[in-house]
């Protein structure tokens, strides 16, 4: 009989003790479809162990008021002023990692699948001047973010393209976001989401970051405003 991985098992184990409204969302891509870019490994830990435990904190919290279940992940964090006190601090912080996460798998791709396209590469250089200079804003965004936090391509109501970066588990859906807009592109800076395979080097992850985009998804949100 075959030893089994103890570490593994608990990560298994724990991704499915997740009850309540809120799901781990079911990705589109097999843990090694990133690599070289996202090992598996990395991707593997991060979506079973850190994603599902946001999931199973959310839910915990939410037990005593069973009403805000039938409330989307959306209406709780655009709305968290107004929930009981004794969750606000959890819907924020697993709350905002559970949306936060659920986004950025969605703009995800295996290596070589999509591409920017004509039509989006010229919106992004009306609005930055040239995609090496909107990268380059978007990695200095993420490399200068102190501590943990995402990094985010944004549309303001305007329309106009920004890219901004949020610390900890937070976002745009919050009302105490200092930036308002809808958003486009996300990475994850924190260093569960790298130091894996890259240790300190969070800028060459930011770079390789570009490889695993999915640029369908993101030309998609950009069009429905």
């Amino acid at each position: 009989m075959k030893r089994i991985n103890l570490s593994l098992l608990v990560l298994l184990i724990g991704s499915n003790l997740v009850f309540g409204q809120y799901k781990l969302p079911t990705l589109s891509f097999k843990y090694n479809a990133l690599e070289p870019y996202i090992d598996s490994t990395t991707m593997f830990i991060h979506y079973n162990n850190h994603h599902a435990t946001y999931v199973a904190n959310l839910n915990k919290a939410l037990e005593k008021y069973p009403e805000l279940y039938k409330k989307t992940i959306e209406e709780l964090l655009q709305n968290l002023n107004q929930l009981p006190i004794e969750v606000q601090t959890v819907v924020r912080n697993s709350g905002g990692g559970y949306y936060n996460h659920n986004f950025f798998w969605s703009i995800l791709a295996p290596v070589g699948t999509t591409n920017i396209s004509a039509k989006l590469e010229k919106i992004i250089i009306n609005n930055f001047g040239s995609i090496e200079a909107f990268k380059s804003e978007f990695e200095k965004a993420a490399s200068s973010r102190f501590g943990s936090g995402w990094v985010w391509l944004i549309q303001e109501k305007t329309g106009k393209l920004r890219i901004i970066s949020t610390p900890n588990q937070d976002n745009l859906l919050l009302p105490i976001a200092e930036v308002q807009g809808k958003a486009i592109l996300t990475l994850d800076v924190w260093e569960h989401a790298y130091y894996l395979k890259y240790q300190s080097k969070r800028a060459a992850y930011v770079k390789a970051f570009w490889n695993v985009v999915n640029w369908t998804e993101v030309e998609k949100l950009l069009a429905n405003k």
